[in-house]
């Protein structure tokens, strides 16, 4: 049985890092000149952006853990012994995925990262991690 109280905490750390996403991107709308010119802009939001995804992988690897889903091979991996069991809707699969890989690219490649991608992610990735919480919360947290 999923630790409710560990889940609750992991998810409202992932909305606070989807809101300060959310902040910086609309108040005022952030430009892709900003994210290009701006390294503390681009800094902020690579690494919030780092934290969201460790923070849904880390979810993922409790939900799996306490409900004994098989072991995943890779972060990859995990989102679809997630969607295997239930927990996750098909539809989130490829994009969490690339989530996924895109974490590899920030914490191994980091030097080598696109502001066009990352301006990208934060105007249309964040929904995807979004809809991540809702279905987490309606399969695991009772209202």
């Amino acid at each position: 049985m999923v630790d409710q109280s560990l889940l609750k905490q992991k998810l409202a750390l992932l909305n606070e890092y989807i809101h300060d996403l959310r902040d910086v991107r609309d108040n005022p709308p952030i430009s892709l000149s900003a994210v290009v010119n701006d390294k503390k802009t681009r800094r902020f939001v690579e690494r919030t952006l780092h934290l969201a995804i460790e923070c849904s992988l880390d979810i993922g690897n409790h939900i799996i853990a306490d409900e004994k889903y098989r072991e995943p091979r890779s972060n990859r991996d995990i989102f679809a012994v997630l969607v295997e069991n239930g927990v996750i809707s098909e539809a989130l699969l490829g994009d969490l995925q690339k989530m996924a890989q895109f974490r590899n690219l920030l914490v191994h490649d980091y030097a080598r990262i696109d502001p066009d991608i990352i301006y990208k992610i934060l105007y249309n990735g964040l929904k995807d991690v979004e809809t991540y919480v809702m279905e987490i919360k309606d399969r695991f947290v009772p209202d």
